[in-house]
């Protein structure tokens, strides 16, 4: 089972939402604030951040920069700039665990991010 913890400044709750409607039953969403849900990914006990803020990078993924690093990390929208789906997709496929995004993207990013995850934890298995 694929372990989630939404982080973030915003929205968490329409997140881990989405998120498990997305997932189903193949993943369990928790909802935590920045700290805890950086500090879990660091520890080894969720597989994937979720955070939304206002521009997509400083309150959404200050923590996970700072505690798992920036090479983990990855800001798919900003605001005005959605990431193309292969541009996400391609974030995933390169290893990036933590993702954040402005909270009125929620809806395009977060599906592309669900499916580029499940297809990735598919292909491993």
């Amino acid at each position: 089972m694929t372990k989630i913890v939404v982080g973030g400044q915003i929205n968490k709750d329409e997140v881990a939402k989405l998120l498990k409607e997305l997932f189903k039953d193949q993943a369990d969403v928790e909802i935590k604030n920045d700290l805890e849900a950086a500090m879990d990914m660091k520890n080894g006990l969720k597989d994937y951040y979720f955070g939304a803020c206002v521009t997509g990078g400083g309150g959404a993924l200050a923590m996970a920069i700072a505690l798992i690093g920036a090479d983990k990390c990855a800001t798919v929208s900003m605001p005005g700039n959605i990431f193309p789906d292969e541009k996400i997709i391609e974030e995933v496929n390169k290893g990036k665990t933590a993702f954040g995004f402005t909270s009125q993207h929620i809806d395009k990013v977060v599906p592309v991010l669900a499916k580029a995850i499940l297809a990735r934890k598919k292909q491993a298995s």
